[in-house]
């Protein structure tokens, strides 16, 4: 019997055996080493563990195709210039196992969805495109050429380019993410949602109103040289392991640390650098100063509260902000002070659910101090008023004068290798005139103004039918979205589906009509083309354009690059009405940077400055007080307080990661730091939350949310008891996705707001 797209999407509801142990005080160090040497040994060839070791984040080498943290400037770890995520990132896309048609002839789509998402991902490295034909019930092998005929043949035949959706994931090069959009907006249309839209499009949006770029100020050498750094929003143990080597700098500089966040995570309370043989022996470095146990969504609130006894210093001391700042390079001020002053301190702080002795030891840090820099990502990014939290801390930074100087600003740390990039070459839905008006100069064509789908509009035009084609450069689109149900229904809508990946996922198995699985290369794999091995390059959280050259050999002869696809689906979806020689591209990628230095601002020499060791920065105006606002200043802004109450029997809901987990891939099964192991379908909730409902530890649970009238459930979970703030629970995605509304996003950025979901548990 066929299943609905609903129950190919649903993530399995059979439990394996957890066990719960006390979390542990330390981080990294000997247990980071034997889980990923473990993860290793299993999954990879000896030799290629080794040529990637040693290339991995290193000058000359290649970028890990996890996390966007920058790598250093200067010398980098003989060591490894990498964390445990990073090389378990590493085992999943070098794996050693492989599969093509032996292995869809043998598996159903339909066998496959009752898969975990873990073994999903752990069935090996796609070897060969796969095509599922309309009615059928495995996929098939089909060649590349056939494959681009029938992508062109479903472009070509809707009745607008707009009935096409072309979503991008994070990992993908600067070279394929620019020839991709140039493609798209030749064939006519701006839909290019991407990975941004579901992450960091609420700093974006911000950090562009406020400072006139949708980009973090800082370095990495001004993490070292800050007094204050908040880390908000963020657990970086887990997301963006080695941030802590960079924290462990600030702290050896004589920084204080603030980590604010509804948990505790233990990436805060201690580190021990692997990189650092003394530490590894003698114990690791404190390096919370101070932990906030903020409740969900209470930053803008906590941030207020700070923001009111400032100004009450201010008030009797005058010198508590940094005037001359204010005078020289904001607008707004006095407006900003006029609100600020209509709320109440008390008020702020008891919504904030932070105790005042706490809230104390912050402020004197922030009182007594100006190079302040604050960190956060989804934590504050995904709310209904996500940007109002980010334009607040900047409030707060531009108060101290802590932007555009020596360690301080903004640091947006963003999830995935190159997602920065892919906007900056391009990828984005609602692109500037200025660079559509560069793409109209260099190419002839001119392209669409009007504004494309971001990721949840896109979604809705499926389910609606008004996009009929689905074409997925990278990700997991089914696990990454919200509203697992619906958006599973609106792929199936779709005439086609295509996804281009290097291992499979439970996208594959939530198809339209027909479907395409089309395998490229991974990050660590050499890129044969006719000039010879290529060199792409990407983007890190802070703005550094540095290169990326594979050192394997390729798992297949039947995979090719993404560059190499996008160009034969560009050619042969095209032809003779495009006015760019597509193949041309693919035979030398630095073509494609010639190009990317005409089009896009701060590229210049951009071959030549590649092959730098440790790239080049591109310009940031606020790193240097250059705000590019219409005003020419930086601004401050007017933000509410969220305002939405919880009735006697919610909870507010935020959905995490698992310590074997980055992105929606899934590493294993267990959440070392958080003491949870070989289970996902968990819920933490405080304990006093567990007692007023009668649940006790372990008890299965079901979970319902209930967003204006429509009721989303969530059955057969295990109940945690957590350190978390009373009415606060947190479980992992993708599992809990189903209850994130689709209609509930943040304010101008459309992020879906899957960090405060209200739910109801009951006892199963």
């Amino acid at each position: 019997m066929s299943k609905t797209p609903q129950e190919k999407a649903a993530t399995s509801e059979n439990f394996t055996d957890l066990k719960i142990t006390k979390p542990p005080k330390n981080s990294v160090g000997f247990s980071a080493l034997k889980s990923a040497t473990g993860m290793v040994l299993k999954y990879m060839k000896p030799l290629d563990a080794l040529k990637i070791s040693s290339k991995l984040n290193q000058k000359g080498g290649f970028d890990c195709p996890g996390c966007a943290w920058p790598d250093p400037d200067d010398d980098r770890s003989l060591l490894g210039e990498y964390c445990e995520n990073g090389i378990k990132a590493m085992a999943e896309e070098a794996q050693k196992n492989s599969i093509g048609r032996d292995f869809f002839a043998k598996h159903s789509v339909n066998q496959l969805a009752e898969w975990s998402d873990f073994e999903i991902g752990k069935s090996g490295r796609l070897a060969e495109p796969m095509y599922l034909a309309k009615g059928a019930t495995h996929y098939q092998s089909i060649s590349w050429e056939d494959a681009f005929t029938l992508v062109a043949k479903h472009l070509n035949a809707l009745d607008s380019p707009d009935e096409a959706v072309f979503y991008t994931s994070g990992r993908t090069t600067n070279e394929a993410a620019f020839l991709y959009q140039l493609f798209v907006r030749e064939f006519g249309t701006a839909n290019l949602p991407d990975c941004s839209n579901m992450c960091h499009e609420a700093s974006g949006k911000a950090l562009t109103e406020t400072l006139g770029i949708g980009k973090g100020s800082v370095t990495l050498d001004d993490l070292y040289k800050a007094e204050v750094v908040m880390v908000v929003g963020q657990n970086p143990g887990t997301n963006h392991p080695r941030m802590l080597v960079a924290l462990e700098k600030c702290k050896k500089n004589g920084g204080k640390i603030i980590a604010v966040n509804p948990l505790q995570e233990v990436g805060f309370m201690k580190f021990t650098n692997p990189q650092n043989p003394i530490k590894m022996l003698t114990g690791g470095t404190d390096l919370a100063d101070v932990f906030v146990p903020v409740t969900v969504n209470g930053d803008v609130a906590f941030f207020k509260a700070i923001l009111l006894k400032l100004l009450e210093k201010q008030s009797e001391h005058g010198n508590v902000f940094d005037k001359q700042f204010i005078e020289e390079y904001t607008h707004g001020y006095e407006a900003f002070i006029s609100d600020l002053k209509r709320f109440d301190f008390e008020e702020c702080l008891k919504l904030s659910g932070v105790s005042k002795k706490t809230f104390d030891e912050v402020f004197e840090l922030i009182l007594n101090n100006d190079r302040i820099i604050i960190c956060w990502a989804m934590g504050l990014t995904q709310h209904e008023n996500a940007v109002d939290n980010i334009r607040e801390l900047v409030n707060l930074l531009l108060l101290k004068g802590s932007i555009g100087k020596e360690g301080a600003g903004t640091c947006p740390v963003r999830g995935h290798s190159n997602v920065q990039g892919d906007r900056t070459v391009g990828i984005w839905e609602a692109a500037p005139q200025s660079f559509l008006n560069r793409i109209e100069a260099k190419y002839g064509f001119k392209p669409t103004a009007k504004h494309g789908y971001s990721v949840i509009e896109a979604i809705e035009a499926m389910y609606n039918k008004e996009a009929k084609v689905f074409f997925g450069l990278g990700g997991n689109f089914i696990s990454a979205v919200p509203d697992t149900n619906f958006s599973a229904q609106a792929l199936a809508n779709c005439n086609l589906t295509v996804h281009v990946s290097t291992k499979l996922n439970r996208s594959h198995l939530v198809t339209g009509k027909e479907a395409l699985i089309l395998p490229c290369l991974g990050r660590a794999e050499k890129d044969y083309q006719k000039t010879g091995v290529q060199v792409q390059s990407v983007e890190n959280s802070m703005g550094v354009v540095s290169s990326t050259k594979g050192v394997l050999e390729p798992c297949s002869d039947q995979i090719i690059s993404e560059v190499a696809l996008v160009c034969g689906i560009a050619n042969a979806t095209l032809k003779n009405r495009s006015k760019i020689n597509w193949l041309a591209y693919k035979d030398d990628y630095s073509l494609v940077r010639d190009d990317i230095e005409e089009v896009v601002s701060g590229f210049n020499n951009y071959n030549k400055r590649l092959k730098q060791p440790s790239g080049f920065y591109l310009p940031n105006g606020a790193r240097i007080r250059d705000f590019k606002t219409k005003s020419g200043k930086a601004h401050f802004s007017i933000n509410k307080l969220p305002e939405w109450k919880l009735k006697k029997d919610e909870l507010v809901m935020m959905t995490i990661r698992s310590h074997d987990q980055f992105n929606t891939t899934i590493y294993g099964l267990n959440d070392r730091y958080r003491g949870i192991f070989n289970e996902r379908r968990i819920i933490m909730m405080n304990r006093d939350d567990m007692k007023e409902r009668g649940i006790t530890e372990q008890q299965v649970v079901n979970l319902q949310s209930n967003y204006n009238g429509v009721v989303r459930s969530a059955n057969k979970f295990k109940a945690v008891g957590y350190d978390i703030p009373k009415k606060c629970c947190a479980t992992y995605f993708p599992e809990t996705n189903v209850l994130v509304p689709l209609n509930s996003y943040a304010h101008t950025a459309k992020t879906p707001a899957s960090k405060s979901i209200i739910i109801t548990v009951s006892i199963a």
